[in-house]
């Protein structure tokens, strides 16, 4: 029998004030939106529920059983939203967790008033407002001393870190709360952990080419496949299996990446999961791309879109966009392949999440920048746009893939006959170089001697341009320590 049933069975205790009926049914209702029962969550609700993102049935409750009763709905209804792709949902669900949060806060409850901000973070970073998920969930841990609570802020927190691309930060986070997870018997938290670290270990090992992280993160996949089992959580489940043919796609195990793509498909079509089922359907698309199926990528990255334009998840969107974009420029739809990156960048720029709209436009450039079908102000332009999204990003293959943009910048700009131009050549190129050194700088700390290596260039050559023409730049440089003892000897 599981905890929801326990509880179910309480109900029928005749003895329960309504007060204790009500927050009998909301403690239900999270057990079972933790193992991702959406349908029966809302039957536990009952009449309290109203519809997804509708204010529930609170008259004449106390101030605590109506903060329990709007967290419950409000979680529901954001789960609910991205399952189905309803839009609206996840700002109704917003509002019913904000007010949820300020009761709990009123009546003294700092832990609940922390849990319900850490599910109004998941609000924002469905919809790829990652800067406002942030500072919602560090807010949240900082204002509860429950050590599991503060785990599940940081698992979160690392969703977030990661979505950004910010997989250092995600990888720290997750190892400081390592501990806490294990100690834990909730097989569904665990199977959380686990997938989010394996997701975090594929991104450096991708960037990094290390197969040591690579092979750690098929480990943590098939842990979380355990712990789900366990859980009986059949939606992560399938996220888990996406995420996994996602890894095996991008080393090239294709056959492998479908078969567990078919998986996930197979559970995600029994429970109705529109929303997981168009992501688990990009993530096909892609490997169709890569197995130069064109046509049937485009049927597949088709119907995503179709998916996700009827929700609130912008990032999703704007990635599946991206995708459409990559194989219209393989289909040879070159004018359609332009405007759909550009779209796909505004899309995910609009709601905060820059670091997708980043991706896009570099997309845009490798696309069409080299190859001519995009005048050279534009690709520069883009070039300078794509810098500024990806300012913070800590993806080594993201700084790669700038470099190699800034590549075709320089040659764009070089082609170009001057009458065309409507800036300064060299201006123009001081400025790109300013760029690629500063970006160079933060990526190793400051250390001149790892930045030149970096940047392909001496220690002498890189010293040179900081003390001449990017003098600007200086303040980014780890300053140089005085040697306490000459290296000389004297004689």
């Amino acid at each position: 029998m599981t905890l929801a049933d326990e509880r179910l069975k309480e109900l029928d205790n005749l003895l329960l004030t309504g007060g204790e009926s009500v927050l009998l049914c909301c403690r239900m209702a999270a057990d079972l939106i933790d193992t991702g029962q959406y349908e029966a969550a809302r039957e536990a609700l009952g009449e309290l529920w109203r519809g997804i993102g509708q204010r529930p049935k609170v008259e004449g409750l106390d101030e605590r059983a109506t903060a329990e009763v709007l967290l419950q709905a409000g979680a529901l209804s954001g789960w609910i939203g991205a399952s189905g792709q309803i839009k609206g949902a996840q700002d109704g669900a917003k509002d019913l967790i904000s007010e949820s949060a300020a009761l709990f806060e009123r009546a003294g409850e700092a832990d609940r008033a922390a849990a319900a901000r850490g599910d109004l973070a998941v609000c924002y970073w469905r919809e790829g407002a990652y800067d406002e998920a942030r500072i919602t969930l560090k807010e949240a841990y900082t204002h509860t001393g429950d050590d599991e609570l503060r785990a599940k802020i940081s698992l979160r927190l690392a969703m977030v870190e990661s979505s950004a691309g910010h997989y250092t930060d995600a990888f720290r986070l997750l190892t400081d709360s390592a501990p806490i997870f294990e100690k834990n018997s909730n097989h569904a938290l665990k199977g959380r952990f686990h997938n989010e670290l394996a997701i975090v270990l594929q991104m450096l090992g991708t960037a990094e080419h290390s197969t040591n992280y690579l092979d750690r993160a098929i480990i943590e996949y098939t842990a979380a496949s355990y712990h789900y089992e366990q859980a009986r959580h059949e939606r992560y489940l399938a996220t888990n299996e996406n995420n996994l043919a996602f890894l095996l796609y991008r080393l090239g195990r294709y056959h492998d990446a479908h078969k567990h793509l078919d998986r996930a498909q197979a559970i995600l079509t029994r429970l109705k999961d529109a929303g997981t089922l168009a992501q688990v359907d990009e993530t096909r698309a892609r490997v169709l791309l890569a197995e130069r199926r064109y046509e049937d990528a485009e049927r597949v990255i088709t119907g995503v879109i179709k998916t996700l334009e009827k929700g609130d998840e912008s990032a999703l969107l704007a990635d599946a966009l991206t995708v459409q974009g990559v194989i219209w420029a393989r289909l040879w739809v070159y004018e359609a392949s332009i405007n759909i990156l550009r779209r796909a960048a505004e899309v995910a720029e609009s709601v905060g999440a820059l670091s997708n709209a980043g991706l896009a436009v570099l997309t845009l450039i490798e696309e069409h920048g080299a190859a001519m079908r995009l005048p050279p102000a534009e690709v520069y332009e883009a070039y300078l746009r794509a810098d500024k999204l990806l300012r913070d990003t800590q993806d080594a293959e993201d700084v790669t893939r700038l470099r190699a943009c800034a590549s075709v910048v320089m040659r764009r700009l070089a082609d170009t006959p001057i009458h065309y131009q409507t800036f300064s050549l060299y201006e123009a190129v001081h400025e790109l170089e300013a760029r690629l050194i500063e970006h160079a700088l933060e990526e190793t700390g400051g250390t001149i001697t790892k930045t030149a290596r970096l940047l392909g260039v001496t220690h002498q050559t890189l010293n040179a341009m900081l003390t001449g023409r990017h003098k600007l730049l200086q303040k980014k440089r780890t300053p140089v320590k005085k040697r306490r003892r000459s290296i000389i000897k004297k004689p």
